[in-house]
């Protein structure tokens, strides 16, 4: 009997120091939350596209910057005028059209893509259902973003 009870106990002490270790890791490490940003001339177009378009809200706004978020609060984005005086040199030369994309995940992609067909919203890669699994359109916004909308499922077998 007593060789089981200190059995339990070694398990008991071994699990909370696991446990503690584990945990004061996840203590240690930074939060991140992350927040693309786009250098544009383009700032009302952008407001209205991404307002209009895809429903998100603005959190922050003023004459060079703004700062959107979508309609769940998850996620920013954020539209800066390039070669502000109020902002260092680094973040003066401006987006020129291409080699960026956003995903944005959605649980009913095809409301979204038909809502968006019928305001007359450009599909530059129609429906489509991959290999992988994804469910997916593309659309481009004002600044030649291309904006991935997907309802990620996994693949199906054939």
């Amino acid at each position: 009997m007593m060789k089981r009870i200190l059995t339990i106990l070694t398990v008991a002490c071994l699990t909370a120091n696991a446990f503690s270790q584990s945990s004061s890791t996840i203590k240690n490490q930074n939060k991140m939350k992350l927040n693309a940003g786009v250098l544009t001339t383009k700032l009302a177009e952008s407001k209205d596209f991404y307002t209009n378009i895809l429903g998100f809200g603005v959190t922050f706004e003023n004459e060079f910057y703004l700062l959107l978020h979508t309609p769940n609060h998850e996620a920013e984005i954020s539209f800066l005028l390039p070669n502000h005086p109020s902002q260092q040199p680094f973040f003066h030369k401006p987006f020129l059209g291409q080699g960026m994309y956003l995903t944005i995940e959605v649980d009913d992609v095809d409301s979204i893509y038909n809502d968006l067909k019928k305001k007359g919203v450009p599909i530059k890669i129609d429906i489509r259902n991959e290999p992988w699994g994804d469910r997916h359109f593309a659309i481009e916004d004002p600044n030649g973003i291309g904006i991935d909308i997907v309802k990620y499922s996994p693949p199906q077998d054939k």
